[in-house]
């Protein structure tokens, strides 16, 4: 690259960051990604606070932060109800990581649709998001609104919120009707679940302390034989 194309090019990057940085900083979408960010910093800070004076709680509570973002919050509250935690750190915990997922997914979703950001490992989820968002975007907008909150109690990833609140985006909702309409179904979802889950769990401990686990861990399998089911399916599909 000789010397005025790198100038040219090294101008034209300064200016695309700067419009970035002035579409975050006024933007409705920059001003949620920014709360997202907010909320997650808090929210480690609280963790790392739990694993000085509380360090068997805490592994139970990182386990839980790590199963939600994986497996979906009916893994996660399993998770909880198995360890012997309440439905008053159960909930907010289901209920605030989701809400962080949704204010730091949509923002960089929008702004990746729109060429204002390109984060390379990130492109595959988006891709994958936004393929689950169009797959499920007619029949939701059958049902509009309602739809769409409806959705978002499917309990698993690429279903609940974070591709619901994409769904909204490509139906064309407002932000803020689309951000009340999948939290508020989220939260909805998450107290059904936590009184469904924690039923199951007290039935199944009169026959063994062990048998909660033995059902999570079954779950789990599941979703990930699933996945696996959809990777070589795709795989096959690629080499015809």
């Amino acid at each position: 690259m000789d010397k005025g194309a790198k100038q040219s090019f090294d101008e034209s990057y300064h200016e695309h960051d700067k419009l970035l940085r002035q579409v975050v900083l006024t933007s409705s979408e920059g001003h949620l990604l920014i709360i997202g960010f907010t909320m997650a910093l808090i929210y480690i800070c609280w963790l790392g606070t739990n694993l000085l004076f509380y360090t068997e709680k805490s592994q139970v509570l990182v386990g839980m932060t790590v199963t939600e973002i994986i497996f979906g919050r009916a893994a996660s509250m399993s998770l909880g109800y198995s360890q012997s935690l309440d439905h008053q750190t159960v909930i907010p915990i289901c209920a605030t990581i989701e809400t962080i997922l949704v204010f730091i997914f949509y923002p960089l979703f929008v702004f990746s649709w729109r060429h204002l950001l390109n984060i390379k490992w990130l492109k595959k989820t988006f891709d994958r998001t936004q393929r689950a968002a169009e797959a499920r975007e007619l029949t939701i907008q059958r049902y509009g609104i309602i739809g769409l909150f409806v959705f978002v109690w499917i309990p698993f990833w690429m279903t609940g919120p974070v591709v619901g609140c994409v769904i909204g985006f490509l139906l064309g909702l407002r932000l803020w009707v689309n951000m009340v309409t999948v939290l508020s179904g989220t939260y909805v979802a998450i107290f059904f679940w936590a009184f469904f889950l924690r039923q199951i769990h007290d039935k199944v401990a009169t026959y063994s302390s062990y048998m909660t686990i033995i059902l999570l861990s079954l779950f789990v399998i599941i979703i990930i034989c699933k996945l696996l089911f959809r990777f070589i399916n795709k795989r096959k599909g690629h080499n015809f």
